[in-house]
């Protein structure tokens, strides 16, 4: 099981977009992650008739270690860390480290 999953909001611990809040799009190997619109980079993009996409300068999203995000609490208001809790009837389940709240039911 991951500590950070697709559709997880994060918050960016360092770096340039240090701060900066988004949500999870994708998660790529298993250390990185790919946030909505952050660590966003201009990218020089040749024409490829064959797949019908148009040339010029894109702008994406480009992965992010999954050490430099932190998950966001909402009951704090601030970033934390994820452990793992064992329920009664056997399921493991993410929870925060902080107040040991769980993240999904």
């Amino acid at each position: 099981m991951r500590k950070i999953k697709k559709g997880d909001t994060v918050v960016v611990l360092s770096g340039r977009d240090k701060g900066a809040r988004g949500t999870v799009v994708e998660v790529r190997g298993g250390d990185h992650v790919i946030v909505e619109n952050v660590n966003r980079v201009k990218k020089h993009q040749r024409p490829n008739p064959q797949a019908n996409q148009q040339g010029g300068i894109i702008e994406k999203e480009m992965p992010l270690p999954m050490s430099k995000v932190a998950i966001w609490n909402p009951s704090a208001k601030k970033p934390d860390r994820v452990g793992f809790k064992k329920l009664a009837d056997g399921r493991k389940v993410r929870c925060f480290r902080s107040n040991g709240e769980m993240l999904e039911a």
